[in-house]
C-alpha cells in the first residue's frame, strides 16, 4: 500500500509536470491532488530502518556515470570512511578503475530511457521524463536501506522530485550537489523565454528546496543559491587529487593520507623455498575473517616486491584466492623506488628462514632504516635485529602472524598503538646507516691493508 502510495505521488507530480509543459490549465488543477497526495504519502510513516543504514550510502547520477568525475570522487571519499556506497547512474563510458576495484562500491546500473519515438518533440520529452520517473522511484524503493542519497544536479529533471518523494518515504538524508543550474543548460538550447525553461526554472527552485544538506563547486553559486532561493550549501574543493592512500592539492602541492585509507603492508622476496609465502597467504586468510566480524579493522592492500623462480607459483596461489578486504600485488620495483614505497608502508612482513641459522635478513636492515616495524619470522639469530614487542614481532606460524596483524591494525590509522610504539622506538634507536656502519668497521680493514 505505501510503495503504491509513492508511486502515485510520482505519477502526480509527472503529470502536473506534463500539464506545465503542455501550456494547459490542466497543471493547476492538478497542482492540488499532488499536494494532498504528497502530504499522504509523507503522513504514511516511514518504514523500518536497517540499525547500520547510516552506513549506506547511494549516489545517484541520471547520466553516465564515467563522465561524472566528482561524484566517483565522491563514492571513493566515502569509501575511504569506512561506508558502503551504491553508485547509480549510467553505464556509458568505463567509470575509474579505483571505482570499479572498490569493494565498498557497487554500481547499480539505470537504462538511459528515451521515451516515445512518434509524436510532437515535446510529448515526446514529457514521456521520457515521466518513465525515468517510474524508473528512478522503483531503483530507490528497492535498494537497500541507505542513510544518505547523494544526487547530482543537473540533471535534476525528474531527479530532484522522485528522489525528494523516496527519501522522504525512507526516512534517507537528501543531499543534492549543485554543479551547475540545469534550466540555464537548456535556455543555451532553447532561449530564456521558452517554456520549457521557465518549467525547468520553476521546478529547480521548488524541489532544490526540499533537500536537507546542498553542496555546490564555487562560492558565487552558494551565494547566488543562498540570495534567489533561500538554499544553503557548503562549497566542497574541486582541486584535489585522489588515490587509495593519499589526497593531493593541486593547488598547494600539499599531500595527506586519506583519513579512511587501507593499511599498506609490504614484503620483499627473491621467491626462493628459504620463504613460504603460504604462511602470508594463510594469514591474511584470517585477517580476512577478523575484519569481516570487526567493522574498525582497515582493509590492506599488501605489496610483495622481487622476481625469483617461484613468483609464478605463488601468483597463480594468489590469483586463486577471493578477498573482499585484502588487495595483493607483487610488482618489481627500481632500486629508487624500493626505499620510497618502504617509507611510505605502515608495516613490514619478512618471512626469511635462515639456511645455517646464522644469517640475517637484509630486507628488514632496510625496513628499519625507513623506521618501519616488523613482522618476522622465527629463525635462531633473529633477536640480533628484531627485538620482540620493541622494534616489532616475532612469530611462528601463520596463526601467530595473523592475530599479530590483527593487534597492530587495531587502532589503525593512529599512531598511539604498538605500530606507532615501533616507529618510534626505531626513529629514537639512533641506528648505524649503512654508510656509518661501513665506515666504522670495514673502512678500518681495508685502510690497515692498503697501510
Amino acid at each position: 500500500m505505501a510503495d503504491g502510495n509513492a508511486a502515485v505521488a510520482v505519477v502526480t507530480v509527472s503529470l502536473v509536470v506534463l500539464g506545465l509543459l503542455s501550456g494547459l490549465s490542466l497543471s493547476w488543477a492538478l497542482l492540488p491532488v499532488a499536494v494532498v497526495v504528497l502530504i499522504f504519502v509523507l503522513a504514511s510513516g516511514l518504514r523500518g530502518r536497517d540499525e547500520l543504514a547510516h552506513l549506506n550510502v547511494c549516489v545517484l547520477v541520471l547520466g553516465d556515470i564515467g563522465r561524472s568525475p566528482r561524484m566517483q570522487y565522491h563514492a571513493l571519499s566515502l569509501s575511504r570512511h569506512g561506508y558502503s556506497v551504491t553508485l547509480i547512474g549510467f553505464l556509458g563510458t568505463k567509470p575509474h578503475q579505483d571505482i570499479l576495484e572498490d569493494d565498498r562500491i557497487d554500481i547499480l546500473p539505470i537504462s538511459e530511457l528515451k521515451g516515445l519515438r512518434v509524436g510532437p518533440k515535446m510529448f515526446r520529452y514529457v514521456s521520457k521524463v515521466i518513465l525515468q520517473s517510474f524508473q528512478l522511484f522503483y531503483v530507490l524503493m528497492k535498494i537497500e536501506d541507505q542513510g544518505y542519497i547523494l544526487m547530482q544536479n543537473p540533471p535534476g529533471l525528474p531527479s530532484i522530485a522522485v528522489t525528494w518523494v523516496a527519501s522522504r518515504f525512507r526516512g534517507n538524508q537528501f543531499i543534492i550537489d549543485w554543479h551547475n543550474y540545469g534550466y540555464t543548460i537548456m535556455a543555451l538550447t532553447h532561449g530564456e523565454n521558452h517554456l520549457i525553461v521557465k518549467v525547468a526554472k520553476w521546478y529547480e527552485k521548488l524541489f532544490g528546496c526540499f533537500s536537507d544538506q546542498n553542496l555546490c563547486v564555487t562560492n558565487a553559486m552558494r551565494e547566488d543559491l543562498r540570495k534567489n532561493w533561500n538554499i544553503d550549501c557548503d562549497v566542497t574543493k574541486e582541486h584535489m587529487e585522489l588515490t587509495a592512500f593519499t589526497e593531493r592539492n593541486t593547488q598547494t602541492g600539499a599531500v595527506t593520507r586519506s583519513a579512511g585509507r587501507p593499511a599498506l603492508l609490504i614484503s620483499s622476496t627473491s621467491w626462493t623455498e628459504d620463504e613460504d609465502f603460504s604462511v602470508l597467504l594463510q594469514a591474511l586468510e584470517e585477517y580476512e575473517k577478523f575484519v569481516e566480524e570487526e567493522d574498525k579493522l582497515p582493509s590492506l592492500v599488501c605489496v610483495i616486491t622481487g622476481k625469483g623462480p617461484q613468483k609464478e607459483y605463488y601468483k597463480k596461489l594468489i590469483d586463486s584466492k577471493e578477498f573482499q578486504h585484502v588487495k595483493i600485488c607483487t610488482p618489481w620495483l627500481e632500486a629508487e623506488d624500493y626505499p620510497v614505497l618502504l617509507g611510505s608502508a605502515d608495516l613490514g612482513v619478512c618471512l626469511h628462514k635462515s639456511s645455517s641459522g646464522l644469517d640475517l635478513p637484509m630486507k628488514v636492515v632496510d625496513m628499519f632504516g625507513c623506521c618501519l616495524p616488523v613482522c618476522a619470522i622465527h629463525f635462531k639469530c633473529l633477536h640480533e635485529l628484531v627485538k620482540h614487542e620493541e622494534n616489532g614481532l616475532i612469530f611462528k606460524d601463520s596463526s601467530e602472524l595473523s592475530e599479530q596483524l590483527k593487534l597492530l591494525f587495531s587502532d589503525f590509522p593512529g599512531d598511539q598503538g604498538k605500530l606507532g610504539i615501533f616507529r618510534k622506538n626505531l626513529r629514537e634507536s639512533g641506528q648505524q646507516r649503512w654508510d656509518e656502519n661501513w665506515d666504522h668497521n670495514v673502512l678500518p680493514l681495508i685502510k690497515e691493508h692498503c697501510d
